[in-house]
Formats: structure tokens, C-alpha cells, sequence
């Protein structure tokens, strides 16, 4: 277990953390090139592409603010098993927040799944990880992979990825992605990065943001009650940064931080 605690930055506004969160994600990326010439992040679905556009949309203010997309690796925390355009799609979502709107020719690489194994989740979350082994390096030689940064969702539960309260998955420890056949969200089947590959992650940031969330916050926080994103905090520890607005913790007793 991680020794240390997460960091919690709050912010009076979205647009506030947008910028904060900006510096967050260029100073991964700048450690990420240097160490592998990539970029290699995991990304949720949710209310996260539309932060991460105002985040990285803006103009940058110089060379070490520069987005560089096309060192860019985007891999997908969790995934809905439809077609890549359907609107419970983290694909199509990130695609229509984030990905349509890049300005120039310079793209990063994106890894949706496989729509052909829609119908087996077992064989679309094999796929997966096989694409992940390929990206780095023989599944012998790494026990896990070691995504630059993950950005993730909290949910109103205190799930994250597709990784549920009380579900077998969180004692997950062998596979790198998993199956859902039975989500208590809709839609049910899907495929999710297991506890063990997100809390090994460089970085680990969470995005949450509305009044709606200050409950489950408090939760989180407060108690942990084995909830997947305070599973994260204690499987993390610093490596971990919560991106909030202040209505999202309002009333939630934890040391937050408003600048880097």
C-alpha cells in the first residue's frame, strides 16, 4: 500500500482547473518523451473529454506548453461494448470532445477496441491486452504496464474505470484488462483496466466536478468503505491527484491544495 496520501487540488471554477490541470498533464507528457519518446495515457469516458478539451485546446503559451499530439498513445480505462459511433461510446465521446477539434496535421494515435468481438466480452478484453503487450513490451518482461498518466472518472457510486463497488473485479490480480457482463450501469457489458494497471500508473489523475459529487466525495475521502477510487488513493498514494471544483468537495475533510 502506497505510503504517502493523494493530492487534491480544488478550484473555484472548471476553467480554473482546466488550466491547472493543462501544466498537470504537459509535465507527464515531458517525462513521458523523455523516457520513451511517447506518450502513453488511459483515458475514461464521462464528463472527463470535455474538461480535457478545455484543457488542452487553448493556445499554448510556448514551447514547454506545447501539446505535442503526435507523441501521443490514447488508450481507453474502460470501454462500452458498442460500435464505435454509438453514443455510450467512450470512443465516440472523446472523438466529438476532443479528437475532432485538434487544429493541424499532427494527431496522436488512438486504440479503440474491436468492434468485431462486441458479442464476447472475454475475447474483446483479451484483444485488448494484447494490444497493450504489443505497445509495451512482451507480457514475460513486464508484469504490468506502466501507462505516463491515467485520467479518470469518479462516479456518483464511487466507481471508476468500469471497476464497481463490492464487484469480483476489484480483486482482480493476474489480467491487465478485464470483462463485465454485468454492470450495474448500463450498458452491461464492457471492458475495463484492472485495479492492479491503474494503480501502477506514473500518474493517476481524477477529474470530478458539480455539487452532485460532494456525497460520494465525502465517502471517498473520509471513510474509503473499499470504494474503487479510494482503492486508487491507497493503491497510489502522491502518484494520485484529484482535479475538483470546489462544490465537489464541499464539506469534505481533507487537505486540498489549489496550485501545483
Amino acid at each position: 500500500m502506497a505510503s504517502k496520501q493523494p493530492n487534491l487540488f480544488a478550484f473555484p471554477s472548471v476553467p480554473q482547473l482546466a488550466s491547472t490541470l493543462r501544466t498537470y498533464i504537459l509535465t507527464a507528457q515531458a517525462a513521458g518523451l523523455q523516457r520513451h519518446n511517447s506518450f502513453k495515457i488511459a483515458v475514461s469516458g464521462g464528463s472527463l473529454p470535455k474538461t480535457l478539451a478545455q484543457a488542452l485546446l487553448q493556445p499554448g503559451s510556448g514551447t514547454e506548453d506545447e501539446v505535442q499530439w503526435d507523441k501521443w498513445e490514447i488508450f481507453f480505462a474502460d470501454e462500452r461494448a458498442v460500435p464505435l459511433d454509438h453514443e455510450d461510446s467512450n470512443y465516440a465521446l472523446l472523438k466529438k470532445e476532443l479528437l475532432d477539434k485538434i487544429e493541424g496535421e499532427k494527431m496522436p494515435v488512438v486504440y479503440p477496441i474491436d468492434v468485431r468481438f462486441q458479442d464476447d466480452v472475454q475475447e474483446m478484453a483479451d484483444q485488448y491486452e494484447q494490444l497493450l503487450v504489443r505497445s509495451f513490451a512482451s507480457r514475460d518482461s513486464v508484469k504490468l504496464p506502466i501507462f505516463d498518466l491515467l485520467l479518470l472518472g469518479c462516479g456518483p457510486d464511487g466507481h471508476t474505470c468500469s471497476l464497481f463497488p463490492s464487484h469480483p473485479l476489484l480483486r482482480e490480480t493476474d489480467a491487465w484488462v478485464s470483462p463485465i457482463s454485468d454492470s450495474p450501469k448500463p450498458p452491461p457489458k464492457r471492458i475495463t483496466l484492472s485495479l492492479p494497471v491503474v494503480t501502477h500508473g506514473v500518474k493517476i489523475a481524477f477529474i470530478a466536478t458539480g455539487g452532485g459529487k460532494k456525497e460520494i466525495m465525502k465517502e471517498i475521502f473520509e471513510k474509503g468503505n473499499g470504494l474503487p477510487c479510494a482503492l486508487v488513493n491507497e493503491g497510489a498514494g502522491e502518484r494520485c491527484s484529484w482535479f475538483v471544483d470546489e462544490a465537489a468537495v464541499q464539506g469534505v475533510v481533507f487537505p486540498r491544495k489549489g496550485s501545483l
